[in-house]
């Protein structure tokens, strides 16, 4: 048995699909809609980096998969890196994500002392986004 992806659950399709394609970079591999059979809408996006894979749902009032939505109840956390990079770049990145809707929380670039940041999606999904050092950094003092 192999995971083949992760799920997030959305409340605005077009919002959504927005926010991770442009703010993230995701790019939509598949997408199909089931709603004339109950379902809903659904996506699976790609990173075009890492080329992991996670699926957009939303499902609409009278869907055989509707419910109340809470957000957190079933996912932690999506986790980004922007791979080497230094400070300046991470907290370009943050302030994109931002720019694209993001709600800020109390783990930005300023503290974490310029590791990683975190944001919550328009549905308040935890974001996290890490860098690792750069050469410069890791030289002895």
């Amino acid at each position: 048995m192999e995971l083949q992806q992760a799920g997030v659950r959305v409340t605005n399709w077009e919002r959504s699909l927005r926010f991770y394609t442009r703010a993230l970079g995701l790019r939509v591999v598949k997408q199909g809609d089931t709603r004339s059979w109950g379902g809903g809408r659904w996506a699976l996006l790609e990173d075009r980096r890492s080329h992991r894979v996670i699926e957009l749902n939303w499902y609409p009032r009278g869907s055989l998969f509707y419910s109340s939505y809470r957000p957190g109840d079933s996912l932690d956390h999506l986790d980004f890196t922007v791979g080497e990079a230094s400070r300046s770049e991470l907290e370009r990145q943050y302030r994109r994500l931002l720019r694209f809707g993001a709600k800020p929380t109390r783990w930005r670039p300023a503290t974490t002392q310029g590791w990683m940041a975190s944001v919550r999606d328009p549905d308040g999904i935890w974001i996290t986004v890490g860098r690792r050092p750069t050469p410069a950094e890791l030289r002895p003092g």
